[in-house]
């Protein structure tokens, strides 16, 4: 089958459109967060999905965890913000590019997944116009060299899609200690900032918690917690059937944060990681 190639949607817009201007603001990003490390072996990350400027200084706290890696297959599992579809789309082969480059796909495991479950569909049309996984590749190609893709994308993101492709990824993955799950999601929108964060913080409580259940039943309540919970919580429960015993909370903050800042309506982020834990 031809390769497929996944061209930039957003850079120039939502990012730097040039490699050396990313890989700046990138590294200020990352030198402003103060990471020490997380206890275990890293299984997962929540990550947001904003432009650079806004959910940039939040993920970067999440990414700093994968310093020094290399030999990466990174799973990202985001919302279809453009598309509506069923199931959950995966682009299964030949690779994304980006101003730093082209980064491929691991078309083995896409295909892992696809065997898996017919939940996970060889569907690359959403994902041509879609930010929410393009936002996670300026911290990947930037940490991790030869970072290679598993991009998947949530049509529905019923109960019913979150725990079928959460039983295909904890099959896929068994034994792929070279993998990591990314979830990503920005929270709460266009809220006053007091509205925001408390809206958010029982969606960061039910993380901390690692409580993917009681976070699925708070989404199906209110579905303005978060545009992309159902990746949040299939890669929660994945990780968990993965080894995965720890929720670490590694920074929250709001789109009023950054300087200049509109605290009237914003848009909440969370960065944190899964982690296995020896008992």
């Amino acid at each position: 089958m031809a390769s497929l190639v996944r061209r930039a949607a957003v850079a120039g817009t939502w990012y730097p459109g040039d490699a050396a201007s990313i890989t700046a603001e990138v590294d200020g990003y990352l030198s402003r967060a103060s990471v020490g490390g997380v206890p275990g072996r890293l299984v997962g990350l929540i990550s947001p999905h904003a432009g650079l400027r806004y959910s940039g200084p939040v993920a970067a706290h999440a990414y700093a965890l994968l310093r020094g890696r290399c030999d990466l297959t990174v799973v990202m599992v985001g919302p279809s913000h453009r598309a509506a579809f069923d199931g959950v789309s995966v682009w299964a082969r030949g690779s994304f590019v980006t101003p730093m480059g082209e980064a491929p796909i691991d078309a083995e495991l896409a295909g892992a997944l696809r065997r898996a479950s017919d939940v996970v569909r060889d569907l690359p049309g959403p994902h041509r116009e879609e930010h929410s996984l393009e936002m996670q590749l300026p911290f990947l190609q930037r940490l991790v060299p030869g970072v290679r893709l598993v991009p998947l994308l949530m049509g529905s993101q019923s109960r019913e899609e979150v725990d079928a492709l959460s039983a295909a990824l904890a099959s896929a993955l068994a034994g792929r200690p070279d993998a990591l799950l990314v979830a990503s999601s920005d929270l709460s929108h266009y809220h006053p900032a007091a509205v925001a964060n408390e809206l958010d913080a029982r969606v960061v409580a039910d993380v901390r918690r690692f409580d993917a259940e009681g976070l699925m039943d708070r989404l199906e309540s209110f579905h303005g917690h978060a545009c992309g919970g159902g990746p949040m919580v299939a890669v929660m429960k994945a990780s968990r059937a993965l080894g995965a015993s720890q929720a670490s909370l590694l920074r929250y903050a709001d789109s009023g944060d950054v300087p200049d800042g509109d605290k009237s309506h914003v848009v909440g982020y969370l960065a944190a990681a899964l982690t296995a834990v020896p008992a």
